[in-house]
């Protein structure tokens, strides 16, 4: 009976990890390693398993450094299932499709230069094929239904308030007459964030594996964000150039739109054009709004009132390349969102090349910029940015609004963890290095509670609990 880290430790991406009991293996999370090259380049190893024994998969939530290796692992023979709750699964329809056509033309490119150094053919990571073979597989579970996925071995879905159907996962286990029960954080949502409920919270278990991704700081309070807000989007419409948002195209688009839907009048978007350029984002925006059961007191009172919180009247929907090439020719006064969040592809990416080296032009980041991406670069200064293969100056207005990210804080992570009782051990992932061990000291000042940061290979004995590595 053991747990092993294959992802997620030390670092922000990348979440699986391996639960071994009794002759069963099951997976929780199989995600994408994110980042710069050298990183991304990981996910083309070999998976640290035998693929062909992994009797099940629970999946956390849609995101792709949760789920977005899910086809390589069809690919190389899984066939079992796949637990989430459906609301992942239809947004994993779109996610994953977006991110193997993405793979498709990356290795299209990359082979016509390998052609012309007479170099061989590289396979993508893997296709669109693989992605469509995952959603069959797809086994769905509402919240707080618990459910014996294998024997002696039983989980239960918990909403995490991340973004649509995100969940902490609890899971019991049990072998030669012991039972231990282990807590999955998933992604913790921002407690009094638009659309979904808080995370609820959990008071049992004998291992949590807690994400950690804000353990070193604290968000903005809401107040502050939606003053900040304001006040930038009044700064650009001084200034006469146009507004980049990269936004994620799961959870962050949405709340955008919401909160452009609640506060037209006040933050004067009246005098812009608000572009959607992200098909995958519009893809999304029909599932959230298939789910609005999910949503929280306020957001049903405001559909209630007001129609979709989606809608605005100054809106436009870009759905094809030609109308997203279109954008480009508006010199002011256009709020263009697109993925990807972090500006590691995507149509942000073009907007960029247009638009970035203006002095009039204002970059608003509202999301979580991993160490090697272009979206970092930009928060942390950088002059210049490398976009297909050419060198752009940045001449545009880097804003971050830090207090939109939909991860808990140091605060949220703390009041997350204070439900449990008594003293249960605690595996910190998904989190850089420094946030981590912030929020260990701090675990242990409040509670006494050792908490563990795994590296990446390690495993913990469930019986005696203790970590090797």
């Amino acid at each position: 009976m053991e747990i092993q880290f294959l992802g997620a430790a030390q670092e922000v991406t990348g979440s699986c990890y391996l639960i071994r009991v009794n002759e069963h293996q099951i997976l929780v999370d199989c995600g994408l390693i994110q980042g710069g090259r050298s990183d991304e380049d990981r996910n083309t190893h070999d998976f640290p398993f035998n693929v062909n024994q992994i009797d099940a998969v629970v999946l956390t939530h849609a995101h792709l450094d949760h789920s977005g290796r899910l086809p390589k692992l069809i690919r190389e023979g899984y066939q079992e299932p796949i637990y989430a709750h459906p609301a992942t699964r239809d947004l994993c329809e779109i996610m994953l499709e977006d991110a193997a056509y993405i793979n498709e033309k990356d290795t299209e490119w990359k082979n016509r230069r390998r052609a012309r150094k007479h170099l061989a053919p590289i396979e993508p990571l893997y296709t669109r094929e693989d992605a469509l073979k995952v959603i069959p597989l797809f086994n769905t579970l509402e919240y707080n239904h618990k459910k014996e996925i294998l024997p002696k071995i039983t989980i239960r879905l918990i909403d995490a308030g991340h973004i649509l159907g995100s969940s902490c996962v609890e899971i019991w286990i049990e072998e030669n007459g012991v039972t231990r029960k282990l807590v999955f954080s998933g992604d913790l949502g921002h407690k009094g964030a638009p659309i979904l409920h808080d995370p609820t919270p959990i008071k049992e278990a004998d291992l949590i594996v807690m994400e950690s991704t804000y353990g070193d700081r604290l968000h903005r309070s809401w107040e502050s964000t939606w003053q900040e807000m304001s006040e930038v989007l009044a700064a650009a419409s001084q200034g006469g150039g146009n507004i980049l948002i990269p936004a994620f195209a799961i959870g962050r688009t949405q709340e955008l739109l919401y909160l452009f839907h609640k506060n037209l009048a006040d933050w004067k978007l009246e005098n812009w054009e608000v572009f959607l350029d992200s098909p995958m984002a519009i893809n999304a925006t029909k599932v959230y709004a298939k789910y609005w059961q999910l949503y929280d007191k306020e957001t049903r009172e405001l559909i209630k009132k007001s129609g979709s919180p989606y809608l605005l009247p100054n809106l436009h929907i870009s759905e094809t390349p030609e109308q997203s090439m279109q954008i480009n020719r508006m010199r002011s006064g256009a709020i263009i969102i697109a993925a990807s969040g972090m500006c590691s592809g995507g149509r942000i990416m073009h907007h960029l090349k247009h638009q970035v080296w203006r002095n009039d032009c204002h970059i608003i980041m509202v999301g979580y910029q991993a160490h090697g991406t272009i979206g970092r670069a930009l928060v942390d200064g950088a002059k210049e940015i490398r976009l297909f293969g050419e060198t752009i100056n940045v001449g545009a207005t880097i804003h971050t609004v830090g207090g939109l990210s939909a991860h808990a804080d140091q605060a949220g992570l703390m009041d997350w963890f204070s439900h449990f009782e008594g003293q249960p051990h605690v595996a910190l992932t998904h989190g850089e290095t420094r946030a981590a061990s912030c929020f260990a000291d701090l675990l242990y000042d409040r509670f006494a509670v050792h908490a563990w940061q795994p590296k990446k290979g390690a495993r913990v004995d469930l019986l005696t609990m203790k970590i090797d590595g």
